[in-house]
């Protein structure tokens, strides 16, 4: 008897019913189930706050409170669930609540960057998104669960890696309710109601329900072996860190705070800056954000950042372990050419990067703008070791010049040297001048000294000379002056 063929567009609705009908009669997870002992030597579970605390300290600056917070409370998930392994049924606690966190500050201040460093360090699979991509599922836009399912992309595949990964989400201020919305509010707190079963304990299941490939293949293994196999993975010791910038949160603070009792003192809190502000807040000021309760319930730890001055971002630039000057070091590198910094250029690169209000991220904007000519021009030379200082800001063109200038002479000396013995000397003026026509004949430096005093070579020679300084007349007529400089001085 010939088994009848599979065709997806007319048997999916029977694919989607024999799925559920088999989930419900043999429920099965790839991956340990929770409560499951797991060992994974590639974790550091055994990693103390006050070492992790240490470590983030090394590249995060003037966040030394927030650091302090969220390495504790992220070294205790993590030996949490290492000591819940070790538990009986009976020994564990029932609706345990997770050390979710809730990351608070602008733009560029290194909430993103806290978080990489956090999940290098233990080893778990890391994943960031930002909030305003997701939509409540059935809806045009992402599903909150595709979160989780890059969680074992991220961990190659192994389920039972990717059940301790560190889910990041950022603009999750992006999805309070505006408060005045009419019908289902897809955006926002439909997002935050999906979240939500993520961040308490939920099973997601690997094949997407609209992926129509996941779907013929279950109905091929189904064909098969008279069952569908189900890959799920549990949320249950996942950890979920959002963050945002959360303007005009301060001012609900402020509100609150600034409401007196009659009968009270009336006086008022005053709060010199807005991250003072911000570190009173309340579970119920982020709900008259526009948050769900529950929610916010499943984000028990509430971090604020520092914002970025001038010095801070100084201090990021002058740290050892800075990405940014470290990164533009190996960019020079790989033409062989060392990179230094001058104090000086740093705090002036700081002062430009804090105008524009993008804190840290501002840094490497600043920093392409001022070198983005020495990065194209220079590994064209022979310059081995390029020093930076304030020059390149107040008139980079006419440092790149002179740069390409003495590296274009002594290039063309070397040759010349090498070729005839001859030693060719430029005096101060003799270099100004060939500066000044070649960039009017559009040639480079050692171009227009190889055209001028290719055959100087002779007159020389005819004056027993080993070296011989070439001046401005020089370079303005160059016959002219060797006819005249033999004629006066051969013997």
């Amino acid at each position: 008897m010939t088994k009848p063929v599979f065709d997806p567009e007319k048997n999916l609705d029977d694919l989607l019913r024999l799925d559920a009908e088999e989930l419900k009669q043999n429920p099965e997870t790839v991956g340990e189930k929770p409560g499951k002992r797991i060992s994974e030597s590639g974790f550091n579970f055994e990693i103390k706050p006050e070492e992790l605390e240490s470590y983030l300290n090394k590249y995060v600056i003037d966040q030394g409170e927030a650091v302090e917070v969220i390495a504790t409370k992220v070294c205790t998930h993590f030996n949490r669930m290492k000591l819940d392994s070790e538990l009986t049924d009976d020994e564990r606690i029932i609706g345990n609540i997770k050390s979710n966190i809730l990351l608070i500050g602008p733009t560029g201040v290194g909430k993103t960057y806290i978080i990489k460093l956090i999940a290098k360090k233990i080893g778990v699979p890391f994943v960031k998104a930002d909030a305003t991509k997701f939509s409540e599922t059935g809806y045009v836009g992402g599903d909150v669960e595709d979160l989780v399912r890059e969680l074992v992309h991220e961990a190659d595949g192994d389920i039972r890696k990717a059940e301790y990964g560190i889910i990041y989400i950022d603009e999750i201020d992006k999805i309070a309710s505006s408060g005045n919305i009419h019908g289902p509010d897809v955006s926002r707190t439909g997002v935050q109601r999906n979240l939500l079963k993520l961040m308490e304990e939920a099973e997601v299941d690997l094949k997407t329900p609209h992926d129509l490939a996941s779907q013929v293949e279950a109905a091929m293994e189904a064909q098969k072996t008279g069952k569908v196999t189900r890959h799920k993975i549990n949320t249950r010791n996942i950890l979920f860190i959002v963050s945002g910038a959360f303007s005009d949160l301060d001012k609900i603070i402020n509100r609150r705070l600034n409401k007196q009792p009659i009968g009270f003192d009336k006086s008022k809190f005053i709060y010199d800056d807005k991250q003072d502000i911000l570190k009173q807040v309340r579970t119920e000021d982020f709900i008259e954000y526009g948050f769900e309760s529950e929610f916010i319930g499943r984000l028990p730890v509430y971090v604020v950042l520092n914002s970025l001055n001038v010095e801070g971002l100084y201090k990021i630039l002058k740290n050892r372990y800075s990405t940014v000057v470290l990164g533009k070091k190996l960019d020079f590198k790989a033409y062989g050419i060392e990179l230094e910094f001058t104090d000086e250029l740093l705090k002036i690169l700081a002062e430009r990067a804090y105008r524009e209000k993008t804190g840290a991220r501002g840094l490497l904007s600043v920093f392409e703008k001022v070198l983005i000519k020495f990065e194209k021009s220079l590994p064209s030379t022979g310059i081995k070791k390029f020093v930076a200082g304030k020059e390149i800001v107040d008139d980079p063109e006419k440092v790149l010049s002179n740069i390409l200038l003495e590296d274009g002479i002594e290039r063309f000396q070397k040759e010349f040297l090498i070729e005839h013995g001859i030693f060719l000397e430029f005096d101060s003026k003799a270099k100004k001048k060939i500066l000044e026509l070649s960039k009017a004949e559009n040639k480079s430096a050692k171009q227009f000294c190889k055209d001028k005093f290719h055959d100087y070579f002779h007159g020389i020679r005819l004056m027993n000379l080993e070296s011989f300084t070439v001046t401005e007349e020089a370079v303005v007529d160059p016959e002219g002056f060797l006819n005249n400089f033999i004629q006066n001085n051969y013997k």
